[in-house]
């Protein structure tokens, strides 16, 4: 069976940089991505380079950063002031928050977002709350596992259930 709108796939992957070659992401066998495709939860670009693939099948591709998970956006910068993170005492946690750390904050929406910090200093931290991969052109390499046609529930749904997929609790 080909790969094609309302079918789930099965697939195992290496991501990796492609300017640099280093390894971002694998999955396997054990491990594999499940998904349903042509409902737009992946990258698009990644579900156009799969169109029409079978079980068996490899592929090898890559997706410019645009393409993916957008290039690196300074607007998504910000310095906040450290005395937010001061700890009980009003000290600032230098264990916790160091440069490279990721720390978990929300927008004055209450939205959960990332943030890197890139920089420390007495009065501020400036943090990247950018994709921890924009700015990346992404290297795909891998294979097909199974291929399936989507029952109702989950082309209801919009996503893959079951063994191989996502399961409601």
């Amino acid at each position: 069976m080909q790969i094609s709108a309302n079918t789930v796939v099965t697939l195992k992957y290496k991501l990796s940089n492609h300017s640099t070659g280093e390894q971002i992401e694998e999955t396997n066998e054990t491990n594999p991505l499940v998904f349903l495709y042509g409902v737009g939860s992946l990258i698009p670009e990644f579900e156009e380079n799969l169109a029409n693939k079978t079980a068996g099948d490899s592929f090898d591709f890559h997706i410019v950063a645009a393409n993916a998970y957008g290039d690196h956006d300074p607007q998504h910068m910000a310095m906040i002031p450290t005395n937010i993170f001061h700890d009980e005492e009003g000290k600032f946690d230098e264990q916790m928050f160091h440069v490279g750390a990721l720390v978990p904050m929300s927008d004055n929406e209450g939205n959960q977002l990332r943030g890197k910090i890139v920089e420390v200093d007495e009065e501020n931290v400036k943090m990247d709350f950018n994709h921890p991969l924009a700015g990346t052109d992404l290297h795909f390499s891998g294979e097909i596992l199974a291929v399936r046609e989507a029952n109702v529930e989950e082309i209801a749904h919009g996503h893959a259930h079951g063994p191989d997929g996502h399961h409601h609790h």
